[in-house]
C-alpha cells in the first residue's frame, strides 16, 4: 500500500478496486496507532464516522456511480472546527469534554464531496500561539525535523499530513497559523481570504482575522480542497458571493509576463541566511520563467504586528468571555457567582490565553479604547489601503496585468527548538509581521478591484484579508522548485 497518497491516487485506486475506501480509512488508523504517541498530532479520533463514509464511498464503486472529488480521501481536521458528536476541545482544558451538536460548513461540505474524517488534531489553546507548546494536552512534534517545533497554532494539522496520518487536513489562521505549520514541516499550506471559506462551525478567537484553509503534500490536492470547502454560506454574513473558480486549473497556466511585488521591508534585520538564500532563488526561479520582479515599498510594516496584538487581542477577550462556567465547558464551583467565574476561568484557561485576554481587556477598557484599539484599527486600514495602493500601481503600469505576491510566505527564521523561553519571545513576537498583516481588513473584496481585468475577482493577493500559499522548497514534499504559479493561491 502507497505510503503517501494524494487526492488523486486515491481517486485511481478507488475507481479500479485496488483499494477500498474502508480498507484505506483502516490502514491510516494504524498509522495513526503506530505514530501518534510519538508526535501527538491526535487529540481525538472518529473511527465509527469515518468507517460509515467509507462504506458509503464503497457503495458508490459497487454501483458503478461516478465519484465526488474527495470520494474516500483521509482527512483530519484541526480541533477548533466543530464537528457533530466527535469532541472538540480547542486544545484547552475548558472544553476537555465538549461535544458540538453541528459541524462546520467545512466539514460538511468535506464530507459531502466524499471525504473520510479521520479525526482532531491537536493545536495551540484557542488557536494562540506558534509553536503548538500551548496545548493543554502536550505539544506536537515535528515529524520531518523531532528536534524542532512543527509551528502553531495549526502544527497538528501540519504534522499529521507531513507524517502520512491524513491525505490532508484542515487548519486555521489568524496570524500565520497556516501558513508557518505548513513552511516547518515541509508542506503545502493554503490561507485564503477572509470570506472565502465559511467560518460557520470555528469557535473563535479573532473572529475578523480567523480563517480556515487546507494542508496538504503537494499544491493540487490544496487547490481540490479549496475548491470544495470555498463559497457563499448563509450561515456567515461574512462569506463571499464571489465564484469559486477552478482552482486546479489555474494552476496550470504558466507564469510568464507576471509582475511580481517585493517588498524591501521583509528582507530586514533578523532574517535567517538559510531563509533568505531559499527565498532569493525562488525570485531568481520567477525571473527565469518569464516574471518581471520589482522591489517595492511597504512602509507600515513594521506596524503589523503591534496592530495584530491590539485586534486580536481585543477580539479575543470579547470571544472567551462565553466560557464562564454557566452555559458549557468546565465548570469548578465556588461560595459566588463571581468566585465560580474566577475558579473556572483560573483552571480552564492557560498562560498564553490568559495573557492575550487580560492585554485585550486591557485596550477594550474604557480609559484606553482610544489610545489602543481605535489607532489600532485606524492603522490597520492605512496598512490595507497601502497594499490596495501598491497593487494598483503594479496593476496598472504597461504590460501585462500585475500581480503582487509577498516573497516572504512564512517566517524570516526556521523552525526553532521546543521549549520557548521568556527571553526568546520578543522575537517570535517581531517574526510576526510578516505573515500577521496578510490577516488585515476583513473583506474579500476591494476599492482598487479592476473589473476590466481577467482574474479582477481571483487576484486580489494583498487587499482585503488577502490569501497566501505557503509551498515547500525543500524536503520530502518539495517538487524540487518553487512551484510556477500557485494561481489557486489567490481565491478572491
Amino acid at each position: 500500500m502507497s505510503a503517501t497518497w494524494t487526492i488523486s491516487g486515491v481517486q485511481e485506486a478507488l475507481a479500479s478496486k485496488k483499494i477500498s475506501a474502508r480498507e484505506l480509512a483502516a490502514d491510516y488508523y494504524k498509522r495513526i496507532e503506530a505514530r501518534n504517541a510519538e508526535l501527538n498530532a491526535y487529540l481525538t479520533l472518529s473511527q465509527d464516522r469515518a468507517f460509515a463514509q467509507a462504506e458509503r464511498v464503497d457503495a458508490l464503486v459497487a454501483a458503478g456511480k461516478p465519484l465526488p472529488p474527495l470520494a474516500g480521501v483521509p482527512i483530519a481536521v484541526k480541533d477548533v472546527i466543530s464537528t457533530r458528536g466527535v469532541r472538540t476541545t480547542c486544545g484547552s482544558k475548558i472544553l476537555e469534554n465538549y461535544i458540538p451538536p453541528y459541524d462546520a460548513t467545512a466539514v460538511q461540505r468535506l464530507e459531502a464531496a466524499g471525504a473520510v474524517i479521520l479525526g482532531k488534531t491537536n493545536c495551540d489553546e484557542f488557536a494562540m500561539g506558534s509553536s503548538n507548546e500551548n496545548s493543554a494536552y502536550g505539544p506536537v512534534r515535528n515529524p520531518e525535523a523531532p528536534d524542532r517545533v512543527p509551528g502553531g497554532s495549526s502544527g497538528g494539522s501540519a504534522a499529521a499530513v507531513a507524517a502520512g496520518l491524513a491525505v490532508v487536513s484542515l487548519g486555521t489562521d489568524t496570524g500565520g497559523s497556516i501558513r508557518q505549520p505548513g513552511s516547518f514541516c515541509g508542506i503545502s499550506a493554503m490561507m485564503p481570504s477572509y470570506g472565502r471559506v465559511s467560518r460557520y462551525g470555528l469557535i473563535a478567537f479573532a473572529s475578523s482575522l480567523d480563517r480556515i484553509g487546507p494542508f496538504a503534500t503537494n499544491v493540487r490536492d490544496v487547490a481540490t480542497v479549496m475548491r470544495t470547502i470555498a463559497g457563499r454560506d448563509a450561515n456567515d454574513s461574512t462569506s463571499t458571493t464571489a465564484a469559486v473558480p477552478d482552482y486546479r486549473a489555474e494552476a496550470e497556466k504558466p507564469v510568464k509576463g507576471l509582475r511580481i511585488g517585493i517588498p524591501k521591508e521583509y528582507f530586514g534585520t533578523g532574517m535567517d541566511p538559510e531563509v533568505r538564500k531559499k527565498v532569493e532563488a525562488g525570485i531568481e526561479l520567477y525571473r527565469k520563467l518569464g516574471c518581471e520582479v520589482r522591489e517595492i515599498r511597504m512602509p507600515h510594516t513594521d506596524y503589523a504586528i503591534a496592530v495584530y496584538y491590539i485586534i486580536a487581542t481585543a477580539e479575543a477577550s470579547s470571544n472567551l468571555a462565553r466560557y464562564d462556567g454557566v452555559r458549557y465547558g468546565l465548570r469548578v464551583d465556588g461560595d459566588s457567582l463571581l468566585s465560580m467565574y474566577r475558579k473556572t476561568r483560573g483552571a480552564g484557561f492557560g498562560a498564553e490565553v490568559k495573557r492575550r485576554i487580560v492585554l485585550g481587556t486591557y485596550v477594550l477598557s474604557a480609559g484606553y479604547y482610544d489610545a489602543y484599539y481605535l489607532k489600532g484599527q485606524k492603522v490597520r486600514s492605512l496598512i490595507t489601503r497601502y497594499f490596495c495602493a501598491v497593487r494598483q500601481n503594479l496593476w496598472e503600469a504597461p504590460g501585462r496585468f500585475a500581480n503582487l505576491r509577498s516573497a516572504f510566505r512564512g517566517r524570516p527564521r526556521p523552525a526553532t527548538s521546543p521549549g520557548l523561553r521568556a527571553s526568546r519571545r520578543g522575537r517570535a513576537v517581531r517574526a510576526d509581521f510578516r505573515s500577521a498583516s496578510a490577516n488585515f481588513s476583513p473583506r474579500a473584496s476591494c476599492l482598487c478591484s479592476n473589473p476590466s481585468s481577467r482574474n479582477w475577482t481571483v487576484r486580489s493577493t494583498t487587499c482585503c484579508g488577502r490569501p497566501m500559499l505557503s509551498p515547500p522548497t525543500s524536503g520530502r514534499h518539495a517538487p524540487g522548485r518553487v512551484p510556477g504559479r500557485p494561481r489557486n493561491s489567490s481565491p478572491t
